[in-house]
C-alpha cells in the first residue's frame, strides 16, 4: 500500500489540530505548516478538502485558523485519508469487489477484498486520540507485532 504525500500531511494536520486542543483556539495554516514542516499551500489544499468533507471547520480573521469539526476519538485515520484521497483500495480504479477475473486469477479478487478489509480494520479502528496517546487499538498492536513487521521485504 502506498501512503499518498498528501494522505500523510493530512493525518499529521489533524493530529496537530488535535492535539492543540479541542473546541478551543483556532490553529493558523501557518503554525500547521510550521509544526509538521508542510508545505503551505499544498496544505491549504488539503484542509479544503478535509473542510469539505466535514472533518474541520474554519474561522476567519486575525484569530482564525482551523478546528476539528468532532472530537478527535470520533475521527479515524480512515476518515481523514479517505477526504484527501478517496476509497482505502482499489484495483486499476475499481472497488475490490467491482473486480472479475478468469482462469487461473478467478479467486484473486478476494484476496483484494481482504487486503481491503485488513487495511479498513487498522484505520478504520485507529482514531486520532489513538494515535495521540499511542493506546493503539488491538488490529494495530497484534500487526506491528507480528513477524516481520518492521523489515522491508
Amino acid at each position: 500500500m502506498d501512503i499518498s504525500a498528501r494522505s500523510d500531511y493530512a493525518v499529521r494536520a489533524m493530529l496537530t489540530l488535535a492535539a492543540s486542543g479541542e473546541g478551543g483556539t483556532p490553529v493558523s495554516v501557518v503554525r500547521l505548516a510550521a509544526e509538521q514542516e508542510l508545505p503551505r499551500k499544498f496544505l491549504e489544499a488539503i484542509l479544503a478538502d478535509l473542510r469539505r468533507s466535514g472533518l474541520v471547520s474554519s474561522r476567519m480573521g486575525a484569530n482564525g485558523g482551523y478546528l476539528l469539526a468532532r472530537a478527535s476519538a470520533d475521527i479515524t485515520v480512515g476518515d481523514v485519508i479517505r477526504a484527501v484521497d478517496g476509497p482505502l483500495a482499489e484495483v486499476r480504479g475499481e472497488r475490490p469487489q467491482a473486480t472479475s477475473y478468469e482462469g487461473a486469477a478467478t479467486h484473486l479478487r478476494t484476496v483484494w477484498v481482504a487486503v481491503r478489509s485488513s487495511v479498513r480494520s487498522v484505520l478504520d479502528g485507529t482514531s486520532l486520540a489513538d494515535v495521540l496517546t499511542g493506546d493503539f487499538p488491538d488490529a494495530v498492536t497484534e500487526a506491528v507485532a507480528a513477524p516481520g513487521a518492521w523489515e522491508n521485504r
